[in-house]
């Protein structure tokens, strides 16, 4: 896999103008994640950074939490078109392997939102907006699996299936699989990704 080809985490530069505040806040927030970690966010900081008073964020964000959520969620809408992206497979097992290989690739590139996501900053449960998102991914991974033959509505095999894809992205994310003397540093990526995927698709059959 071509690392240096993929997208980076920092979202662009964009002027603030009327009219566009959320999304200022929202590009100022991801920054300072990116480059400083979920804990240094804050409203009065990203306020900072767009130019407005430490007050305006609160006409978009109720809180700090929403504002991280707003941006998780995001992350999930992004993954989600990486997936609609995807060209149209010759079978449902190599669709299945490109996702597979999509949702690494993603968590690769975006390690900081990719952690906001799944991670415990933000409660799903306090942020419908967030809770949504995640669910139009899981869906999408349904839908993939029932084209694979898995009776609908196929919840489980999905949760399993996107287990299986985060441990795997969240060992390559942290660099834990390189640092493993059993696995050789130099490792193919993509390589394993597909094995990965092939392994889980033949479980599917073993039912």
């Amino acid at each position: 896999m071509d690392r240096s080809a993929t997208p980076t985490d920092e979202p662009p530069r964009r002027a603030y103008h009327h009219g566009d505040l959320r999304a200022a806040l929202r590009e100022a927030a991801e920054r300072v994640l990116v480059e400083r970690g979920a804990a240094e966010v804050s409203l009065r900081e990203v306020a900072r950074a767009v130019g407005v008073s430490h007050a305006a964020p609160y006409r978009h964000y109720a809180s700090r939490e929403a504002l991280l959520a707003d941006i998780a969620a995001g992350g999930f809408d992004r993954l989600r078109a990486v997936f609609a992206a995807l060209p149209a497979p010759a079978d449902p097992a190599a669709g299945f392997v490109a996702m597979a290989r999509a949702y690494v690739a993603f968590a690769l590139a975006h390690p900081a939102v990719y952690r906001l996501m799944l991670g415990p900053e933000v409660r799903k449960a306090d942020h419908p907006v967030l809770a949504e998102a995640g669910h139009r991914v899981l869906d999408t991974l349904r839908r993939a699996l029932v084209a694979l033959g898995v009776p609908a509505p196929a919840t489980d095999e999905a949760m399993a299936a996107w287990g299986f894809a985060h441990g795997l992205a969240q060992l390559l994310v942290d660099g834990r699989l390189e640092t493993d003397p059993a696995v050789d540093v130099a490792l193919d990526i993509d390589r394993l990704v597909e094995r990965s995927a092939r392994i889980y698709v033949t479980g599917l059959g073993a039912r």
